[in-house]
Order: C-alpha cells, then sequence, then structure tokens
C-alpha cells in the first residue's frame, strides 16, 4: 500500500512539474524562440571528481542531461540543437579513456534507437556530424544506423559532433570546394586550353562552394552557443557558424545543467536578439 501511494505521489509530481513547464514555455513563447542551440559538454569528468564517481559515471550523468535537455528544446520549439560530444583532439587522451567514451557512445546511441527513447517519443532526427571515418567501425555503423532510423523524423533535430574540429571541418570543406572547381574547370576544357592553371582553381572557389561542403551545412547557424563549467572558450567547435551567436557560459558543470539554465539563456537572446538581427543584416 505505501509503494502505491509513493507511486501516486510521484506521478503527481512529475505531472505537476511539466504544467508549470508547459507555463512557462507559453510565456517565453511571447518572444522569439532560438531556432538552433549548440553546447560544449564541458564538465563531465570534473563531475564524477566532485562525487567521487567511478570512471565514465560522469559521461553517463552528462547523458542524462542531455536528454533532459532535449525534451525541454522539444517542447519549447527549439528546431536545432548541436552538441559537442568528441573532438578529434580527444583521441589523443589516454586509450583506455578514449575505448570507455567509444563504448559508451555505442551504448547510447543504440539506445536512442529504442520505442521508449526521447528520439522517438518527440519525432527528433538524429545527424552525425564529424570525419566519421575516424570512428571504430561498431560506432560508425551504429550511428549510421540512428541516422537511417530517424531520417523521417521531423520535429526537432539533434546534430552530434563526433571526431569533429572546426579546423577538420573548414580543411575538409576548401579541399571539396577545389576539387569540385577543378573537376567543373577540366569539363570545359578550359584547363587544356591553358585559360586557367591548376595553381588559379583556389581563386576561382567562392565562399558558396565553400559552405556547400562544410559539415554542418544541414543546419542554419546557431543563436546561442553554451558552454557548461563557466569557461568561455570555443575549442576548435564551431569557429565557421559563431559570428553572430549569444555566448552563454553557465559555471553549472554539463551533468548539473537543467531548466533553469535553458530558461535563462533564452531570456538573454531574447534581450539582444533584435541587435543581432541588425548585425546579420549587415553582414
Amino acid at each position: 500500500m505505501e509503494n502505491q501511494a509513493d507511486s501516486l505521489i510521484g506521478r503527481l509530481s512529475q505531472s505537476s512539474l511539466a504544467y508549470i513547464r508547459r507555463l512557462l514555455f507559453r510565456v517565453l513563447s511571447v518572444g522569439p524562440i532560438p531556432n538552433h542551440l549548440a553546447f560544449i559538454l564541458d564538465g563531465n569528468r570534473r563531475y564524477a571528481r566532485k562525487w567521487k564517481l567511478g570512471e565514465g559515471m560522469g559521461h553517463r550523468a552528462g547523458f542524462l542531461s542531455l536528454m533532459s535537455l532535449m525534451k525541454y528544446c522539444c517542447e519549447l520549439g527549439v528546431k536545432y540543437v548541436t552538441i559537442y560530444a568528441f573532438s578529434i583532439d580527444n583521441f589523443r587522451r589516454k586509450p583506455h579513456e578514449v575505448q570507455g567514451v567509444m563504448d559508451l557512445m555505442l551504448e547510447k546511441i543504440e539506445g536512442l534507437l529504442k520505442e521508449e527513447s526521447i528520439v522517438n517519443q518527440y519525432g527528433v532526427r538524429v545527424h552525425f556530424i564529424g570525419n566519421l571515418k575516424l570512428l571504430s567501425d561498431p560506432v560508425r555503423l551504429a550511428a549510421e544506423r540512428a541516422m537511417k532510423a530517424t531520417s523521417n523524423n521531423n520535429n526537432c533535430i539533434l546534430l552530434v559532433c563526433v571526431a569533429y574540429t572546426s579546423t577538420d571541418e573548414i580543411l575538409h570543406a576548401t579541399v571539396e570546394s577545389c576539387e569540385d572547381k577543378l573537376s567543373e574547370i577540366r569539363s570545359l576544357g578550359r584547363l587544356q586550353n591553358g585559360e586557367i592553371s591548376p595553381e588559379k582553381c583556389g581563386a576561382a572557389v567562392s565562399l558558396a562552394d565553400v559552405e556547400k561542403h562544410i559539415y554542418m551545412g544541414v543546419a542554419p547557424d546557431p543563436d546561442i552557443l553554451v558552454r557548461t563549467s563557466g569557461e568561455t572558450r570555443l575549442s576548435n567547435f564551431l569557429l565557421w557558424q559563431t559570428s553572430t551567436c549569444l555566448l552563454y557560459s553557465p559555471k553549472a558543470l554539463w551533468p548539473e545543467i537543467g531548466l533553469p539554465h535553458l530558461v535563462w539563456a533564452v531570456l538573454n537572446f531574447q534581450r539582444i536578439n533584435p541587435y543581432m538581427e541588425k548585425t546579420r543584416k549587415q553582414l
């Protein structure tokens, strides 16, 4: 009987909190809602040390925070959410630590495909962004399965940046653009006729050509970039896309981030949005 009472109280509490959250989001929706939020997930290991947790437990706690934030973003009407899950530079960490993160990533990617997951409940489409060839075969294949399985979802888009750095993204886009331009010039016969030399192909590449090959070309530029732990460094993340973006650095570690931080970020976005819109139009 006591267990039934506790269960009933738990359900009533969850229902009340969901109702309050809907009211809060309705008030926020009076102002502009950001279309794209990006997150640097900083502080998982520090969180584990802080609470004397076992190795890898900080990342597991961080995954729970990510799922909660995804739910809030979907309910609020945010269309795109991008997370910096694993940098190319992170491969330099201790091999057992990298393997631990890869194992957890594989487990959670497979978990995303389960019927009861937030991805399926809220109609979230998943994209994996980065140099995916650097991932182990099991993780890369799981990522490909997740992208295929969620390809028809369109309520919200989750972009997971793995094996990613902004410099690698820009280099990839530049090389691809030059190769495309060289192929185009060759097909027109201009290279053979001596009208243009291979050395000048790069000069013929436009900004639009490069942006066509950017990994993040599947989404608009972010409106807000959040980095937890109070850090203000971008750490080689979305350097191409964040020239007119609000930067928010709460002191909370990533597993500690929650609804209050999201609300504060949106309020700050609404406060400066007129200025940001004016700046974008001038570019």
